[in-house]
């Protein structure tokens, strides 16, 4: 494994602090969104948070990033994460999001992140799998 590469499973293993802190933010992030805890995960992100979302206008600000994930994303979902990448402030997670239902089928996702300087969540591009 690449030295500034960890899976979910394992700490971070090399590279900045900054890096190593907004990748634990990160892995907050869905915790903190899996369980309805809105305002921990808002504490995780920058100000100035942006996020894109298909098919979405983009969300700027922790109020924004919020209400887009429960607008665009429907109710409170489960999410697992099968890979994540981190290296100079970029933080890549790649998963599965399962609807609240037993019966909802999984939606594969990648998403994109911005690590600010302050280890704090500043940006996040998600994109979905698709078939071509």
């Amino acid at each position: 494994m690449h030295t500034d590469a960890w899976t979910s499973s394992a700490p971070y293993a090399g590279g900045d602090l900054v890096t190593a802190a907004g990748a634990d933010h990160v892995r907050l992030v869905y915790e903190y969104l899996d369980a309805g805890d809105l305002d921990g995960c808002a504490s995780l992100l920058h100000d100035r948070i942006a996020l894109d979302l298909p098919g979405a206008p983009t969300a700027h600000g922790r109020i924004a990033f919020l209400h887009a994930h429960r607008d665009h994303l429907g109710p409170p979902a489960r999410h697992v994460i099968d890979h994540v990448v981190a290296h100079a402030r970029n933080v890549v997670a790649a998963g599965r999001r399962f609807g609240p239902g037993a019966d909802d089928a999984c939606v594969r996702f990648v998403d994109f992140f911005r690590i600010a300087e302050d280890g704090m969540v500043e940006s996040c591009v998600r994109y979905y799998h698709a078939l071509p």
